[in-house]
């Protein structure tokens, strides 16, 4: 499997000065709630420093950690699609620094720019392949193992 993409290595020069003339540095300390699933998702954001957490509620107490991004890394895809809620959790597993970046304008401008926002969606629905297929692996080894008690096709 191929390494998970960067947004903005990967987005070509004329686009990505586009999509960063719209950033605005943001900071999050360790342990901070970024968002909620369900909640609301406006905005995303390229990880600067630090890592996240993505994380489910499932049974207990607090959230169960499912996935977690690193410095480049984009966090929050749930601004393009309705019914636009995170369908995760997200919080700063050690202090963070992002740019951020609004949904709504960030639409805007891949309206007036169809070129910028097909470069910019065509990258993301790469890096969302790529977290799918690494998720996919990651259940596998999960359940895999334990293929033959279920009987086949059952985890």
């Amino acid at each position: 499997m191929t390494a998970s993409k960067r947004l903005l290595r990967v987005l070509p020069p004329i686009h990505r000065e586009r999509l960063m003339a719209l950033a605005q540095e943001v900071s999050f300390e360790q342990g901070e709630r970024i968002f909620e699933e369900k909640g609301h998702a406006d905005r995303f954001w390229v990880l600067r420093s630090g890592t996240v957490t993505l994380d489910l509620r499932l049974a207990g107490p607090r959230p169960t950690p499912v996935s977690s991004l690193e410095t480049g890394d984009l966090l929050g895809w749930s601004w393009l699609f309705p019914p636009y809620e995170w369908d995760f959790g997200a919080e700063a597993l050690s202090p963070v620094r992002a740019y951020a970046f609004d949904g709504a304008q960030v639409q805007a401008v891949c309206d007036d720019d169809p070129e910028f926002g097909y470069a910019l969606l065509r990258v993301i629905a790469e890096i969302l392949a790529y977290r799918v297929r690494a998720a996919r692996t990651r259940l596998l080894d999960l359940f895999a193992p334990h293929a033959g008690r279920y009987g086949p096709g059952v985890p």
